[in-house]
């Protein structure tokens, strides 16, 4: 079929576009801006791009899928409605695409895609849908010639209901995206038992409160107690975790923190139920090199490290500085610097405390505005919830000429730093900010 993608932009709908391709569809697809997902899509994948949305690209498809962020006045959707092009939201058009899959789906508050990937390294013959750029094979997807699919699964709208999961890896439950469970924990709450529900196999963090109380079969790792001897070591400079699991021996994964152990170790439990060898499963998980935007180094001198990290969460934020305060110490850095640009209000709103308490023990704070993801602009107060910090009030941030440069509404340079130990933290276009690209 020809299947045309609105919303192609986005990392999760670019995923599935990539998958069907690789299985014979012909695709092509439109977003409002062009990007690295877009250009790539049209040179490896010969996708027909369309920037922005137009009505006639959607002409000559034989379906439509479209992204969450999709609206019903969107011209592509207005257009495919008067042509009876059969239309679906990404989630509903899980339920073709991995019918017939069998699915290992990893979902999660925090750590889905640094699990997937991990699960994807080990398990190296299966297909791989992920969130996130895997550095071993540059891309959020892999495909194979078989039926397998390493898959992170999104609870953000639910859509992990609708993936087939054979076996499910739940790395820990914290209510987030809270609006499309109309503020409900019930509900929330009830969609991750479905999920496990669902599955044949299930791996499970058991010492998260909500997944160790349930009552159904499952492998349970219990971190505190099975996870132990963590070591922190360099290589080239870089990060990894050294860990002992249970009575399997010794493990070495790229990554810092105690989290990253947690991830896999479950990505682990899940590989050995499926039959790999032990062995095997260690030295593949050595090949794991990491996923962009997570604790993703993009500058490493002897005195100044600068670090694109994608968490938007406290949770997230907190566990990665963290392992970076450990990190620093062992590089011989004197000063952490985190610049954090806000992802949706909605989320800043509801979790303000958490941020305010999970950068403690930064030197400096650079704080930029709300990426507001399509929601309305709320006026938080920001300069005054985070007046105990070191503070930086910035419009914008670049690098360049061996420094990361925090800015005024005019460009003109606030702060300068080109030393030490540099972190970014946000879900939107810091990424682009901090490696000077925007």
């Amino acid at each position: 079929m020809r299947i045309h993608f609105i919303g192609i932009g986005g990392i999760g709908i670019s995923a599935l576009a990539k998958f069907l391709a690789g299985e014979g569809h012909s695709i092509s697809g439109s977003d409002i801006r062009q990007s690295e997902i877009t250009d790539e899509l049209a040179l490896k994948y010969g996708a027909k791009i369309t920037i922005p949305h137009h009505g006639d690209a959607v002409e000559g498809a034989d379906m439509v899928i479209h992204s969450a962020a999709v609206r019903k006045n969107n011209p592509e959707y207005i257009r495919a409605k008067e042509l009876g092009i059969p239309l679906y939201a990404r989630k509903e058009a899980l339920k073709f695409i991995l019918k017939d899959k069998k699915v290992y789906a990893v979902g999660g508050a925090h750590g889905k895609s640094t699990t997937s990937a991990m699960l994807a390294e080990i398990m190296a013959d299966t297909n791989a849908v992920i969130g996130a750029i895997a550095k071993t094979f540059h891309s959020n997807v892999r495909t194979a010639p078989n039926n397998r699919v390493v898959f992170e699964a999104d609870e953000s709208d639910a859509s992990f209901l609708n993936c087939n999961p054979y076996l499910a890896i739940v790395t820990n439950v914290e209510p987030e995206h809270m609006e499309y469970y109309d503020y409900d924990l019930d509900r929330f709450y009830g969609a991750y038992k479905k999920f496990l529900e669902l599955a044949k196999v299930r791996v499970i963090n058991a010492e998260d409160s909500f997944l160790g109380a349930l009552d159904m079969p499952a492998e349970r790792l219990y971190p505190s107690k099975e996870i132990f001897d963590v070591e922190y070591v360099l290589i080239d400079g870089e990060p990894h975790t050294r860990f002992k699991l249970r009575d399997l021996g010794v493990f070495e994964v790229f990554g810092m923190g105690e989290h990253i152990a947690v991830d896999a170790a479950l990505a682990i439990l899940a590989a050995l139920h499926e039959g790999m060898d032990v062995k095997r499963v260690r030295r593949n998980l050595l090949g794991y090199k990491g996923i962009k935007k997570r604790f993703d180094i993009i500058e490493n001198h002897e005195d100044w490290v600068v670090i694109d990290d994608y968490g938007h969460h406290p949770t997230e934020i907190g566990a990665t500085l963290k392992a970076l305060k450990t990190y620093a110490k062992m590089r011989g850095f004197r000063k952490i610097t985190a610049i954090w640009q806000p992802h949706k209000y909605s989320r800043t709103m509801d979790n303000l405390k958490g941020f305010v308490e999970c950068f403690e023990g930064v030197d400096e704070l650079v704080i930029l505005p709300i990426w507001a993801a399509g929601e309305v602009e709320v006026p938080i107060d920001l300069k005054g919830a985070f007046g105990g910090y070191n503070l930086t009030m910035a419009v914008r941030v670049t690098k360049e000429g061996g420094a990361v440069k925090a800015l005024d509404e005019k460009g003109g340079e606030l702060r300068r730093f080109e030393k030490d130990l540099v972190v970014a933290f946000g879900a939107g276009d810091i990424t682009y900010q901090i490696r000077g690209l925007k």
